[in-house]
């Protein structure tokens, strides 16, 4: 301390003035001369008040260990943290960030102070770290803020929406595809068209927070991703009621599949929860792992080809949640069940059952787990890498079980899956009639009766419809013996048509669960997974059909967006300028022509009565179609002298969009016919097994029918058309696939390969479409929110129409007239140079305002934290001073008293010693016997002065006693500041308590004179003369005094209102615990007031209880209630009743919702279920007891088979008419029914409960809120002879029925100890 006390200037605190001006602080002592030479007065701190005596060692203490732990102060950053870590710059102390800024440009407060600004002042450097990062910048340039998380779709290397291309040109669309598939960014914008390219691999792209980053976005602040177009899609249809279709199109392989489930898998993350709406969501997810188990297929270029074309419709309500569903499926290719070539795979069913079947369910299906076995599968071993058959099979199973598929519906269709396997080891062998005529027969009879016993069929009936053929002529019918060649022909169509009416059923069959019930109204969402543009070295019908079905696709493409653009141009008031583009029309004309196309000549054919061959067929074709630009075929062009040793004799080609592709007719009439004899229809009808018996309707012979079925062609058309129509109503959005190479390697990029779908996808087109008139369109109100702060005008706030702002800050950026357009909802943009513009523009500014803003926040940190230190060094210097007072006052104080003692002690020796001199030795005393009156020195002197006359002994006291008395009144004239700021802080606060005080009693007054008017003047003393009173006379004693001047009657004696009054305030300040199981209370200190307090005791606990209640939540209230319920039933009346109370009720121990094997239960149940336990019910014929599921709802009782978790007996709550249980510790219930019920004339129902209290309480409970009638319930031990009980069950009697004990016959005690036996 006296280090700083003798110091004239002290540094207080360095670090503020410091972190304000550079500048340290010098503070002057009171009376310590001028300031140091070269000290700057500090232009951020108010001159100090003269009058404080020091700078109290105790505060700089606290600021050097405030100082030491910030860091370095302003001789660097601390070790191991740069200041820039910590949000100050290098020229600062590290706790106090500049308010510069730091190496950003300067606030202009700050300006002018004569010195460096940060950046460039001393301690930092133009190259010093960014504090971010702390990566170099440059000198002079200011630091960016943080931008949107995204990327912007403005990027000048890959742009994110390829309608800002520039230049426009097919190498610089693939070049951005190139570069972006480069960074694994997969997906690109052509308007608000998608783009996916196949990575052929995972991608952390799909992830929860992904789902949450794009749920309710803008399209177009986000970086690409299918995410954003399904979210448009979605809210497009929940907030504007507009259907929406999602189409996606592209090669096979190019993830058309993928992309479908990711569109579903986001659709169902973004809708609302509930129990409900989530099963409808598992269901129509797990619909995927179905079809594509059955319907998908490895082709040479997917690992997981659709062979089939899917349409689902999602249908949601009003809310969008989703309700439901419908699928419809397309021409499934069905051919590759009899044959697939090298290096594919048949249907994915197949080789799962094979991998993942149980070893008991291929016994039962006479399967074998060896894929070489099977004649469809190539009699080869086909492992798929990264590709699990057996794991796939169980999740088919799994969504199976989720969709609703019952366990023996799952065992039909593998059923009929394994005949459809097992008809390809069905080997024929030539053999001769006795007419010479060549017939066929069964090589092999074992695989024939293993398929007939599958199925339930007859052997011979099976082997005759594969052999021979019934032909009717006119009346008569001839059976005709089949070659080998047409035997396997008959094998091979009908498992094709099996398999095809299987899928068929199949996809019903989901549509039965998913469907929604008719009435609902519904929006609607649909998503086009369909097969892509397939270009085969040998291509024939099914690539025929698939590629009309893409051109038909394309069309409506084509058609929709600019016919959408065209709309929006004129719904905008744009002048529309038409682009040129491929219409794919004539092509789609030229096939399905009702008349005189090529779907039509075959039908022809097909029909043709005579030998029709495709020989015929194409003859037909050339000479329809010589002329027309999009045919091809080796006559056309040797007709005009064309030579093309690439098209082969029986081929036609055609000039698809997607390219030219030659189709070999070979099978082309066989596939369009598509017949199955009606032996083989009649047999499978004549089969045992439900499913395959309803797949060919056809076979009854009780409904012949002579009509030819229609051609496969007719019906595709037929199909396709209903798809289009369906779609045309829709609002579309689209996903183009692109497939970027050819071997299914991952991240590689094939340019060529690309390019070629680019072309035949028309994205060039498209972009050329949507950049025909401007480029960028968007609605004025987020244009304006995001390019208002380029104008001063409409920045930070505009306050007219968004058209009116978009229009001052265009006007104000300069741009050309003929770059804008101004729609009545939309700002036009037409080219992209404008918008780059704009977007740089607008980067500039943010980093401007961002640095505005770090500045001030800077500052403003900077302003409080001196506060902060201010008012903390104020506070400690003010108690340290006192502190310091009080031990010098103290320190006085013992001085005083110890020279108060000397004093005294000086002064009765010195009179003692005066008294002693005053006698000379042999002088007598004064007359009287009194010693004379001592001597003075000096007469004159006054006796206050006396002290200093004596002698020289009293002198030599004086000498040392002396500088002490100086030394006390020079303490004692040192102002004490201390205790006048002491008495300064009294006052203060006896003011604040006045002030209180005068506050709190003119607000009871305003209370008081507020509430006077509700009451009578007389009110309060009424009230507490009644209280008092009440209190009093119970107990005898009277209320009231005795008259004046009146002695006490003999009535009851008096009690002065006190002792109550000195009672309640007691009883208010000793009141007992909250917890309401503390039944404690305070005694009474009187007799009086004995009846009173037990009054309050009631109270108190009444209103306990009561705040109890009050705080409990509705489900433990409800378990308090059934508790409540419980003990009127059985307290004291049933022995188990005393076990139960520590049991809480749990409801539910079946655990329904996790279990999917209860999930046909759960559906019974709904929301309407109160309790599910499992128990047993005592048979009626042996007294056996039997396992039961026990579900109670709000309506019924049902008991399930817990193996099958099917519904064995399902009681009506009206059905019962009372219940009855023993009253010892054991489980048994009976359940009276009514003889009216259904399931009462089988007589009542035993059942053995482990929770049986929890069960008749909730029975009880269900019916009162059901029926307004309490359960009647019995409590016996006496039996009375029901109805339906056989006598070997109570041999001495039976319960009473309807819940009244009889008390005749012999007591029941032995048969409940039996039927507790029963129970356990």
């Amino acid at each position: 301390m006296t280090v700083f006390l003798m110091r004239p200037f002290v540094l207080l605190p360095s670090a503020h003035c410091r972190a304000l001006c550079g500048q340290p602080r010098l503070r002057r002592l009171p009376g310590s001369g001028p300031a140091a030479a070269g000290s700057v007065p500090c232009p951020g701190f108010p001159e100090p008040r003269e009058e404080a005596p020091f700078v109290c060692s105790a505060t700089i203490a606290f600021l050097c260990l405030f100082l030491l732990r910030g860091g370095g102060g302003a001789a660097g950053p601390r070790a191991g943290l740069g200041a820039s870590a910590r949000g100050g710059c290098r020229c600062c102390v590290p706790q106090f960030p500049c308010p510069e800024g730091g190496p950003w440009a300067p606030a202009p407060s700050w300006a002018g102070r004569g010195r460096p600004q940060c950046g460039s002042c001393p301690g930092g450097s133009p190259g010093s770290a960014t504090p971010a990062t702390g990566v170099p910048q440059a000198a002079g340039t200011a630091q960016p803020p943080a931008m949107e998380a995204t990327a912007s779709l403005l990027d000048a290397a890959a742009v994110g929406d390829l309608v800002m291309l520039d230049p426009l040109s097919e190498e610089a669309l693939l070049r951005t595809l190139q570069e972006r598939f480069s960074r694994e960014e997969i997906y690109t914008y052509i308007g608000e068209v998608v783009i996916s390219v196949n990575p052929y691999k995972p991608l952390p792209i799909y992830t929860p927070e992904k789902v949450e980053e794009y749920h309710d976005c803008n399209f177009f602040a986000v970086k690409p991703h299918i995410y954003a177009i399904a979210d448009d899609a979605y809210c497009s249809l929940r907030d504007r009621d507009q259907d929406q279709c999602i189409l996606i199109t592209g090669e096979s392989g190019a993830g058309k599949t993928e992309a479908s489930k990711l569109v579903m898998s986001y659709v169902a993350a973004v809708s609302s929860k509930g129990e409900e709406v989530d099963k409808v969501k598992e269901q129509l997810l797990q619909s995927n792992p179905v079809l594509e188990a059955f319907g998908n297929a490895k082709t040479i270029r997917n690992d997981n080809s659709s062979r089939f074309g899917k349409y689902m419709d999602v249908e949601f309500d009003f809310k969008g949640d989703p309700l439901g569903g419908v699928i419809s499926n397309y021409l499934l290719e069905k051919s590759r069940i009899v044959h697939h070539v090298k290096g594919e795979r048949n249907f994915h069913i197949f080789y799962q059952l094979l991998a993942g079947g149980s070893a008991q369910l291929l016994q039962k299906l006479k399967l074998r787990p060896d894929c070489s076995h099977y004649g469809y599968l190539n009699r080869e071993k086909s492992v798929l890498p990264g590709m699990d058959d057996a794991a796939n099979f169980r999740a088919m199973q799994d969504a199976m079980a989720i969709i609703g598929f019952t366990p023996a519906e799952v065992t039909a269709l593998l059923e009929v899956t394994a005949v459809v396997l097992k008809l390809g080891n069905v080997e024929l062998s030539s053999c001769f009639q006795a007419s010479g005529m060549e017939a066929s027969s069964i090589a092999e009879p074992q695989e024939l009766q293993e398929i007939s016993q599958l199925v339930g069929l007859d052997p011979s009936t099976l082997e005759q419809a594969l052999c021979s053929r019934t032909v009717k002529v006119r009346d008569e019918s001839v059976l005709t013996a089949l070659s080998v060649s047409q035997g396997y022909y008959c094998r091979d169509a009908l498992a094709k048509n099996i398999y095809s009416r299987l899928f068929d059923w199949l996809v019903d069959r989901i549509n039965t669960s998913i469907r929604v019930k008719p009435g609902e109204q519904r929006k609607v969402m649909g998503v086009l997974d369909i097969y892509g543009f397939e270009i085969f070295q040998d291509n024939g019908f099914e690539q025929f059909i698939i590629n009309y079905c893409n051109e038909k696709l394309q069309q409506i493409f084509i058609l929709m967006t600019l016919k959408e653009e065209q709309e929006e141009y004129v719904r905008e008031g744009i002048q529309w300028t038409p682009v040129e583009f491929f219409d794919n029309s004539i092509i789609c004309d030229l096939i399905e022509n009702s008349k005189v196309g090529i779907l039509a000549m075959l039908d022809e054919e097909c029909l043709r009565p005579g030998t029709v061959n495709e020989d015929t067929f194409i003859t037909k074709l050339n000479q329809i179609f010589a002329s027309h630009k999009h045919y091809e075929s080796k006559e056309t062009l040797n007709a005009k002298h064309v030579t093309d040793i690439s098209l082969p004799l029986r081929c036609f080609r055609i000039h698809h969009y997607a390219g030219k592709v030659t189709y070999n007719v070979t099978g082309f009439i066989e596939k369009n016919n598509d017949l199955l004899f009606r032996d083989l229809s009649q047999a499978m009808w004549a089969a045992q097994h439900t499913l395959l018996r309803s797949l060919f309707p056809e076979g009854d012979p009780q409904r012949p029918s002579l009509k030819l079925p229609p051609t496969t062609g007719s019906q595709f058309k037929a199909s396709v058309a209903t798809l289009m129509k369906n779609l045309y109503t829709k609002n579309p959005n689209y996903i183009r696939c692109i497939k970027p190479n050819d071997t299914k390697t991952a991240m590689l990029f094939t340019p060529d390969l690309v390019l070629a779908q680019v072309r035949y996808l028309g994205l060039m087109e498209n972009v050329r479409v949507r950049r025909a008139g401007y480029a960028f369109r968007q609605l004025y109100q987020p244009f304006l929110k995001r390019y208002k702060m380029l104008s001063s005008r409409t920045w930070p706030h505009w306050m007219g129409n968004d058209r009116e702002g978009t229009e001052v800050l265009l006007a104000e950026l300069q741009f050309p007239p003929e770059e804008l357009a101004y729609g009545h909802t939309k700002i036009f943009i037409r080219s992209p140079q404008t918008l780059f513009d704009l977007e740089k523009r607008r980067q500039q500014r943010v980093a401007e305002l961002a640095t505005l803003i770090q500045a001030t926040f800077r500052g403003w940190r900077c302003r409080k934290q001196y506060q902060q230190m201010r008012k903390s060094q104020i506070l400690i210097s003010a108690w340290f001073r006192g502190h310091a007072q009080r031990n010098r006052y103290k320190q006085m104080k013992r001085s005083v008293l110890l020279l108060q003692a000397y004093a005294r002690g000086w002064k009765v020796s010195a009179v003692r010693h005066a008294g002693v001199r005053g006698h000379a030795p042999g002088q007598r005393c004064s007359a009287g016997g009194r010693p004379a009156p001592p001597r003075t020195v000096s007469p004159h002197l006054p006796p206050s002065l006396l002290p200093f006359s004596l002698s020289l002994p009293l002198a030599r006291y004086a000498c040392w006693c002396f500088p002490l008395l100086l030394w006390a009144l020079w303490v004692l004239a040192v102002p004490l500041q201390s205790r006048r700021l002491l008495r300064e802080l009294k006052v203060q606060r006896r003011r604040h308590l006045a002030a209180s005080t005068i506050s709190a009693y003119w607000k009871g007054y305003q209370t008081r004179r507020m509430y006077r008017r509700y009451f009578r003047s007389n009110a309060r003393m009424r009230l507490s003369n009644f209280i008092y009173r009440r209190m009093v006379s119970s107990d005898g004693i009277s209320a009231s005094p005795p008259p004046r001047g009146c002695a006490q009657g003999p009535g009851p004696p008096f009690v002065p209102p006190a002792q109550v009054q000195k009672y309640l305030i007691g009883l208010r300040n000793n009141l007992p615990p909250m917890a309401v199981l503390d039944r404690t209370w305070p005694p009474a200190p009187y007799k009086f007031l004995s009846d009173a307090n037990q009054e309050l005791k009631g109270i108190f606990y009444l209103w306990k209880c009561k705040k109890y209640r009050e705080q409990l939540s509705p489900q433990q209230r409800a378990v308090l209630q059934a508790k409540l319920c419980a003990s009127e039933l059985f307290k004291d009346k049933k022995a188990l009743y005393a076990h139960s109370l520590q049991q809480p009720f749990r409801g539910e121990y079946l655990g329904l919702t996790q279990n999917r094997k209860y999930q046909k239960l759960q559906a019974v149940a709904k929301d309407k279920l109160v309790m599910a336990e499992a128990v047993q019910k005592v048979n009626r014929a042996n007294g056996k007891k039997v396992p039961r599921l026990l579900l109670l709802t709000t309506e019924h009782l049902v008991l399930a088979d817990p193996k099958a978790a099917q519904p064995k007996l399902v009681l009506s709550l009206s059905d019962i008419r009372g219940a009855s249980v023993s009253r010892f510790s054991d489980g048994l219930l009976a359940l009276h029914l009514k003889e009216t019920s259904a399931a009462g004339g089988k007589g009542d129902l035993l059942l053995v409960s482990p929770h049986l209290i929890e069960l008749v309480t909730r029975l009880h409970q269900t019916l009162m809120d059901a029926t307004a009638q309490a359960l009647p319930l019995s409590i016996v031990d006496q039996y009375a002879g029901p109805r339906a009980w056989p006598t070997w069950a109570f041999p001495e009697g039976a319960w009473a029925g309807g819940g009244v004990a009889t008390a005749q016959g012999v007591s029941g005690r032995a048969g409940w100890n039996r039927a507790a036996h029963w129970a356990g």
